[in-house]
């Protein structure tokens, strides 16, 4: 079994308030849900209006399988015109691990 796990640092656009940026963020989050069926969570920079942590986590038999769907969901957010990707970090565990 093989875990994958991927923070995304986002910047917000025109966004001026917390009730803003979840009108922002929960959008994403549903989608990446809905369209992967993956564990996605709002995970950091709670209190921060402009920035968001999406975390998001996958589960496989494979690891080929684990990256494919951590490297669609990346490339969804990155192509969201709202939102700036400003990093991604990603983390595998495997059986050696």
């Amino acid at each position: 079994m093989y875990v994958g796990a991927l923070e995304l640092d986002v910047l917000l656009g025109d966004v001026h308030s917390l009730k803003q940026k979840r009108s922002a963020v929960r959008p994403v989050v549903a989608e990446l849900r809905k369209r992967f069926e993956v564990a996605v969570a709002e995970a950091g920079h709670l209190d921060l209006h402009r920035r968001a942590l999406i975390g998001v986590s996958a589960v496989s038999a494979e690891v080929g399988h684990v990256n494919d769907v951590l490297d669609a969901c990346e490339r969804l957010v990155a192509g969201r015109p709202e939102l700036e990707l400003l990093s991604a970090r990603r983390r595998l565990l495997g059986p050696d691990d």
